[in-house]
């Protein structure tokens, strides 16, 4: 019983908020490590744990999706999906996921060496065994790694050929923009290459310290095309210190996902929250609310290489977002 002059915040609707206040208002402050979210719900004082929803964008959580233990995740490029979805790639065989909705989010791959070094393409660089010293992202679980991976091997080697011709293969923090070391590696003589996405925000600092950016195309494309890779251009227009325009790979897309067999309760309300909450989730423009009705589609900010979620086509169709 409340004691006079006192407000009585028991009920659970109340307790749940306060945490999940706490957890919005940390992960959002400068300075604070912990910004990783993995959120587990259940009915209260049940015995059994129910829906996982886990704000993790590495490839290795596809697996906790397969086996249940992980019902909503999200991930960066998207394409990692189309080949968990084919079972190609890095997937022996196809993993049953399912979109909810995506985030839009332009972006391509990189692969950017020092002049210097007399490469022009990916080739060069099995034929010649250069001893490349390349940097990469220093999160060991990040989607670039496995993304780079196969190129290197759709073009015929590996960061272990690299290792064993006396090359280098450094795990630097963070994107080159946000790590201004990394770049500074290549100032320095310490780096010839870096391997990275979020191109819009380091492509012109490292072609203006000299670096050249290597195409991926003919071939070596091909056989990318074939697991389920979108190829990508970074255009002069944008870049104009690249000279024309460059062949690459598509890294764009945030895709919220889950399994096949999660209930359609489960995605529905999945899908209630997001349109409920619309306006208080900003897109990183800040300009108005989440664009729900380009978030359920096939585009090519937001590609969407795999089928949505039943539950979650019919709720978008019935919000009017599909025709």
């Amino acid at each position: 019983m409340a004691t006079k002059g006192t407000r009585h915040i028991a009920p659970v609707g109340i307790r749940s908020r306060l945490m999940l206040e706490v957890a919005s208002e940390l992960v959002g402050v400068r300075g604070w490590p912990h910004k990783q979210v993995r959120l587990t719900l259940r009915e209260q004082g049940g015995e059994k744990w129910g829906p996982t929803l886990f704000a993790s964008d590495s490839p290795s959580v596809i697996d906790e999706v397969a086996r249940g233990d992980v019902q909503l995740a999200l991930i960066n490029p998207g394409v990692v999906l189309t080949l968990a979805h084919r079972g190609t790639g890095p997937f022996k065989e196809p993993v049953p996921v399912r979109a909810v909705t995506v985030i839009q989010s332009y972006d391509q791959l990189l692969l950017a060496v020092s002049e210097k070094t007399g490469l022009t393409s990916l080739a060069d660089i099995k034929e010649k065994r250069y001893p490349l010293r390349v940097s990469l992202r220093g999160q060991r679980d990040h989607a670039t790694h496995l993304v780079l991976a196969e190129v290197l091997a759709a073009a015929g080697f590996s960061f272990d050929d690299i290792r064993a011709w006396g090359g280098e293969v450094r795990y630097d923090d963070d994107t080159p923009a946000k790590n201004p070391n990394r770049t500074g590696a290549v100032e320095r003589g310490e780096a010839d290459a870096i391997f990275d996405e979020a191109v819009g925000s380091w492509t012109e600092e490292a072609l203006g310290l000299g670096m050249r950016a290597l195409p991926i195309d003919g071939p070596v494309l091909e056989r990318l095309e074939e697991q389920g890779f979108r190829r990508g251009t970074m255009t002069k227009a944008v870049y104009p210190s690249l000279g024309s325009d460059l062949q690459t790979l598509d890294y764009s897309g945030f895709i919220v996902y889950t399994h096949a067999d999660v209930s359609d309760e489960i995605v529905s309300g999945i899908c209630m929250a997001l349109e409920a909450r619309k306006d208080r989730i900003p897109p990183d423009t800040g300009e108005g609310p989440l664009p729900l009705d380009q978030m359920c589609k096939d585009t090519i900010e937001g590609p969407l290489g795999i089928p949505l979620h039943p539950a979650a086509e019919r709720f978008w169709r019935e919000q009017g977002y599909l025709s």
